[in-house]
């Protein structure tokens, strides 16, 4: 797909809202981060949960694998999806029919009923993939690895506000207004999926799909492929080994992410005697680092990119999963507050700048199908986290289990490796850069690249 008018800068346009590429940016990042507040708003208030319907360990560690299972289905059809009927739409049916669950999980009165619900709320997990896919088709190869991972970590920022948000909103209408604790945690849960269907509505009035226009228009404009030959380039996507390799060190990233938002509170509690609010403000502090760590990363993998093409950005991506998996495992292994508190901070700074160092690379892996592949490396860490899920449903000890994670990611990061692209793709690529950054004024322009060198001399 070769969509034309592309922005090549983020921060000097940041505030013209007059731009289609700045206000999708906005409205995406900000969607997500509902999206994910909504999405993680009940793992906070577990602890309530789990005494009024009497779950056990066992239980908890379902509810957790039901959170994140749902949603590596979603976004490999919201992939295909964007592809067809464009970002705009897709986001805008997500959001307003994934707000339903979200405030029906105020309904459950049982193990099973939440279960469903939990599950159920898993589908707007697939938001994540239509920001990058909106972010992808509005801005330039220079610049477009930074807006990824800015877009995407600004959006994750959900999952930690939501840790200290959402016993807050509860402490609101349990301790102000009255409400019984059982009434409490529901309503904060109504609050959230309120608020998700009205941004879908917003999304819908204040974007399009790219910087020419909507899908519609540019397909009749013959300027965009058929749907039917959009179908054809999904297989082809599903046929290339990069794919999938992206899609196993995603969830070895992203998966762990959605992991510790969903059991850093209880993780606190259990382990630390730490009290509902402050558990709350201690696992915050792992999604809060969204703030910059992601954007960290993506524009690490520009840099690299700038300077070594996309190899540059392979072995990028490789060292910040292989520090990832080196910091998981010293964070397990800490029992003094003072000291986790540090180790979970530096730990969250890897997997972050992982996820947007994943993300820098995506993009150019192939552009007739950008929702497929970033579907399928979307749903990857979903899967991660799935598979993560198993290791706390049982008698093993939560640390023991993270353990066992971090050792798991330092090897996959190697896999970084199978990530390869031809001298084609690498000329393409510089050709790419080198047309964008000439769009850009002399002042902050940077080099054009030439021949690549070896990433690292030896």
């Amino acid at each position: 797909m070769d969509i034309k008018n592309k922005t090549t800068s983020l921060w000097s346009n940041f505030f013209n809202l007059n731009m289609p590429q700045i206000r999708a940016f906005h409205m995406s990042w900000f969607a997500f981060f509902l999206c994910f507040f909504a999405w993680f708003g009940i793992a906070p208030l577990m602890a309530v949960v789990r005494e009024e319907l009497s779950l056990t360990k066992e239980q908890v560690g379902w509810s957790i694998i039901a959170s994140v299972t749902i949603t590596i289905f979603a976004r490999l059809a919201i992939g295909w999806l964007c592809d067809r009927i464009g970002p705009r739409l897709a986001y805008t049916w997500l959001l307003v029919l994934g707000s339903l669950p979200v405030m029906g999980i105020g309904l459950a009165h049982d193990f099973q009923t939440f279960l469903i619900f939990r599950l159920l709320i898993g589908v707007i997990g697939a938001s994540f993939v239509i920001t990058q896919y909106h972010t992808s088709v509005m801005f330039a190869p220079n610049i477009v690895g930074t807006a990824n991972a800015t877009s995407a970590g600004w959006g994750n920022l959900g999952g930690g506000v939501t840790q200290f948000v959402m016993p807050l909103l509860f402490g609101l209408f349990v301790t102000t207004m009255g409400f019984s604790s059982a009434m409490g945690w529901r309503l904060s849960m109504v609050v959230a999926g309120v608020v998700c269907c009205l941004t879908g509505i917003a999304y819908y009035c204040f974007t399009q799909d790219t910087p020419e226009g909507s899908f519609k228009e540019l397909r009749a404009a013959g300027k965009l492929p058929s749907t039917k030959k959009a179908n054809g380039e999904f297989w082809a996507a599903c046929r290339d080994h990069r794919v999938w390799a992206l899609f196993v060190i995603y969830g070895a990233c992203f998966g762990i992410e959605l992991t510790l938002n969903n059991i850093a509170a209880l993780y606190f509690i259990d382990y630390f005697d730490l009290g509902l609010a402050t558990a709350g403000m201690m696992a915050a502090s792992f999604g809060l680092m969204n703030l910059f760590a992601r954007t960290l990363g993506g524009a690490s993998g520009d840099l690299f990119g700038s300077k070594w093409g996309l190899r540059g950005r392979v072995t990028w991506l490789f060292f910040a999963l292989f520090c990832e998996g080196i910091a998981l495992m010293f964070f397990s292994q800490m029992t003094a507050l003072a000291v986790a508190l540090p180790a979970l901070v530096v730990f969250s700074l890897f997997v972050q700048m992982s996820e947007g160092a994943t993300f820098s690379v995506v993009p150019f892996v192939n552009k007739k199908a950008l929702g497929a592949v970033a579907g399928i490396v979307g749903a990857g860490g979903n899967a991660g986290a799935v598979a993560a899920g198993f290791l706390f449903k049982g008698s093993l000890e939560w640390p023991t289990a993270l353990l066992i994670l971090g050792g798991l990611v330092t090897t996959v990061a190697f896999l970084a490796f199978a990530v390869q692209f031809d001298e084609v793709a690498e000329s393409a690529a510089r050709e790419e850069y080198n047309d964008a950054v000439k769009c850009l004024p002399r002042t902050t322009r940077p080099e054009p690249v030439g021949e690549l060198e070896p990433v690292f001399n030896a």
